[in-house]
Parts: C-alpha cells; structure tokens; sequence
C-alpha cells in the first residue's frame, strides 16, 4: 500500500467570509491542506489542536486581532512561519507585524499566485533549514561551545536551545569568523531575500545573539555599516 504524501497545512484566519472562502478553495487546488478560521480565538484554538505548516492571519477581526492572535502562536511555536494579510498599510502597523515575528506582511488586496509563490518559498526554505546536513557543526566560540546540529549553545554547564533562525544565523558567523559575513548573503540565505523588513528583522536576530554571548568579553558581533557583521573572538 502506497502512503500518500503529507500535504502542507495552512491555519487561514479571515473574518471576510467571500474571501476567506476564495483563498481556501485557491489553496486547496494547489495541493495544501487549509483550515479557515473566522476570529483570533478560533484561530489559536485550532492551533493548540493540530499542527501547521504555516499561518496566514489577516490583522481586524472580532474577539482577537490577528496582532494578539501572532503572540500567543509565537508563545506555543516560535518559528512557525507567519504571514500578515491585511488591508492596514500603515508604515506602523507593518513594523509591528515584523516586530511580532511575521515573515512577511501581504497588503490587501494582494495577487493570490503572488502569495502562493511566497508560501512555496518560505516553505521550502525552512524544510532545505530542517534537513540541511552541516559539514562541521560543532564550534567553539571562546568559552562557549555551539553544536549547529543539535541547536544548542553551552556555557558554563548551562545549555540553551536556539531557534531555527538563530542557529542558522550564528552558523554562518561562525564559517565567517574574524571575517565579514555580508548582509545580503545572510538575508538571502535565511530570510529568503534582502528587503528593508527583512533587514530589520535579522537585526533583531542579532541582537539575541549578541544578548547569549555576552557572558564572555572576548566574544563580539561587530556591525560593519551597510555591509554586514563580523563575529570577533579574541584568542
């Protein structure tokens, strides 16, 4: 007996019925198994209840905006990939949606071959993340010891669990030692391209990096202006 394989499967929350309905049917044709949720508590309840491959979350709907909607999924599952659709284009809100963690934030109305091209990508990506075998994947990064395979960062007999994007980020610091790791290069590789809000994001990144290392004074992420960063370890 032939198994067949595993569709991907998307948490849709939409309050607009006609295209809440328009975008499932869309989905579904493409191969992609679709739960649509009307409000954020229905949303983060069919979350809690099965497994998804990515969220698609529109912001203005009744009982939980898709904002307080992205926290509480970001609290269960903190890298699940996560898109904002909505019809709020302020510069604000957009930031905020980075801020929450989104990996993208689609203006309504948007182009659905658009937004299918994106989920294939931001798909693929994280499964080539899953599944990449590292050639060297055990690090020492002065006093702290990274295994890139396993996710994780000790230091002092403590160990901490680092996040896909995390770990992937200080990989590629680590193959870039004492050397520049270019900005473009990481967004590529990581994010999938090189835009403003995906520059912002990586910052963010960055920055908890920076936050795990900072037990050790000879460990330092140098931000070279406009080009990328340098992870610094004094011998």
């Amino acid at each position: 007996m032939i198994m067949e394989e595993r569709k991907p499967k998307i948490l849709l929350a939409e309050d607009d019925t006609n295209l809440g309905m328009v975008l499932k049917n869309y989905l579904e044709l493409n191969d992609y198994d679709v739960e649509l949720c009307r409000d954020g508590i229905l949303a983060l309840a069919a979350f809690r209840r099965e497994k998804f491959d990515i969220c698609l979350l529109d912001i203005m709907m009744p009982n939980m905006d898709g904002f307080k909607l992205a926290e509480e999924i970001r609290d269960v599952d903190p890298d699940i990939p996560l898109f904002f659709l909505s019809a709020k284009t302020m510069k604000e809100d957009i930031i905020q949606g980075y801020k929450l963690g989104a990996d993208d934030y689609i203006a309504k109305p948007f182009d659905s071959e658009l937004l299918l091209l994106k989920i294939k990508a931001i798909l693929k990506r994280n499964q080539e993340l899953n599944s990449k075998e590292e050639e060297q994947h055990e690090f020492q990064i002065g006093s702290y010891a990274f295994n890139s395979r396993l996710r994780t960062l000790a230091h002092n007999g403590e160990t901490h669990t680092l996040s896909p994007k995390e770990n992937e980020l200080l990989h590629m610091l680590c193959e870039h030692k004492n050397d520049l790791l270019p900005r473009e290069l990481a967004l590529k590789k990581i994010w999938g391209s090189d835009t403003y809000f995906n520059g912002r994001s990586m910052d963010v990144y960055i920055a908890k990096l920076r936050k795990y290392l900072k037990d050790d004074g000879n460990i330092e992420i140098v931000n070279i202006h406009g080009n990328g960063f340098r992870l610094v370890v004094k011998e």
